[in-house]
């Protein structure tokens, strides 16, 4: 009698152990599961975060340069404003008319720069809003900075364009 229940308990025992083994294997399986998942995680994280890095730069870069064409179509606005003056003095009608026509497309051009610069500005700070680094936040800020040039030189650019169109219609009188 002893004899059997020494080995009912050694049976009851291994059983036991089996099942505990088999728990073991089955968390440490979820673990390693849990391990590669987070790795995989975690590498889609960083990518993420380069690519966010890379758009706030090329944002940034974009407005800069919407800015830059704004001024320049400011600049042809200014130029195409000075030649329809001077057509409008000399009562030079056609040319007056043609340069306040391209001072008016000058303009366009520019008001559309600065509407590129605002685009790019709000992309940065998009990505600025979903990425913490220092590098985001000052292309962001230089974004902006840009937006405000292109949004400036825009401005200045229709304002010679309607002094153009002043001048043509004078020139026709």
């Amino acid at each position: 009698m002893e004899d059997n229940l020494r080995e009912e308990f050694k049976n009851e025992l291994h059983k036991q152990s089996i099942e505990f083994n088999n728990k073991i294997l089955a968390l440490s399986e979820e673990v390693n599961n849990l391990q590669n998942g987070y790795s995989i995680m975690n590498k889609r994280y960083v990518a993420s975060l380069e690519t966010l890095h890379e758009l706030t730069l090329k944002s940034a870069e974009s407005a800069k340069r919407s800015a830059k064409a704004a001024e320049l179509a400011r600049d042809a606005a200014k130029h195409a404003s000075e030649v329809a003056i001077e057509a409008g003095q000399r009562h030079i009608s056609l040319a007056a008319q043609k340069s306040a026509i391209s001072a008016a497309s000058a303009a366009e051009a520019a008001t559309e720069s600065a509407a590129a610069a605002a685009a790019a500005a709000a992309a940065a700070a998009l990505a600025v809003s979903h990425q913490a680094e220092e590098s985001a936040h000052r292309a962001a800020q230089e974004a902006a900075k840009a937006t405000e040039e292109a949004a400036r030189a825009a401005a200045e650019a229709v304002k010679l364009s309607n002094i153009a169109a002043d001048a043509a219609n004078k020139s026709k009188t």
